[in-house]
């Protein structure tokens, strides 16, 4: 007999004792059979275990490796900015400084109808002509206030750009806001001359509140 038909005659067999097997008797199953319900209970057993607790732990393992780099990113962030406390104080003065300059470049209240004038002449001064200069109601904010100041004036576009660069070189911050240029006609010097321009704008100054300040207005700025 060939090898062939020998091991197709030892398959026929395998299937034949496999569907002569009883489920309710495994204990009388021929001893390879049983050896394989064996290993396959162990099987399950290991892969039950390995999900339960093997892979928990992974999943635990993983959290941690990441906690670990989350911490040593914060730690170097933390030890760079220890190493350079120093500059960031100088900084931080340098800083406290700047913001002292700019301060002290607010109005008091007093200084506004000054800053009025020097509006007034620095229009004049760059050809323009003023229909309208109003103090409008001051805007309490955080740590200032705002003194908006409502500009109406005449003249061509250059002495519009004139205008503008003088307002910018005052020694005290002042911000234009809200402009709005209409044409009304040509100047009395003839066709060639530059048309004649209106412009409303806005001009903002500020003004620092102190603590003090705050007292003395008492419930006015609430």
């Amino acid at each position: 007999m060939s090898l062939d038909a020998l091991k197709s005659l030892d398959l026929e067999k395998l299937q034949a004792s496999w569907r002569s097997l009883d489920p309710e008797n495994i204990g009388g199953w021929p001893l390879p059979f049983r050896v394989l319900i064996w290993v396959l209970i162990v099987v399950v057993i290991f892969f039950g275990g390995y999900m339960l607790l093997v892979s928990a732990k992974l999943d635990q393992l993983k959290g941690a490796q990441q906690a670990e780099v989350s911490k040593k990113a914060d730690f170097e962030s933390k030890a760079f900015k220890a190493s350079n406390l120093d500059v960031y104080h100088k900084q931080l003065s340098e800083m406290e400084d700047s913001f002292g300059a700019l301060l002290r470049q607010l109005p008091k209240e007093t200084e506004v109808p000054g800053l009025l004038e020097d509006i007034n002449q620095t229009g004049l001064g760059s050809g323009l002509d003023f229909e309208a200069i109003n103090l409008l109601p001051e805007q309490v904010k955080d740590f200032y206030a705002e003194d908006p100041i409502d500009i109406k004036v005449k003249g061509d576009y250059h002495a519009f750009g004139s205008f503008v660069s003088g307002i910018a070189a005052l020694p005290r911050i002042v911000t234009l806001h809200d402009f709005k240029v209409t044409p009304v006609g040509v100047r009395a010097a003839g066709d060639n001359a530059p048309p004649l321009l209106e412009m409303d704008i806005t001009a903002k100054t500020y003004r620092y509140l102190d603590k003090q300040t705050d007292k003395t207005a008492g419930g006015k700025q609430k």
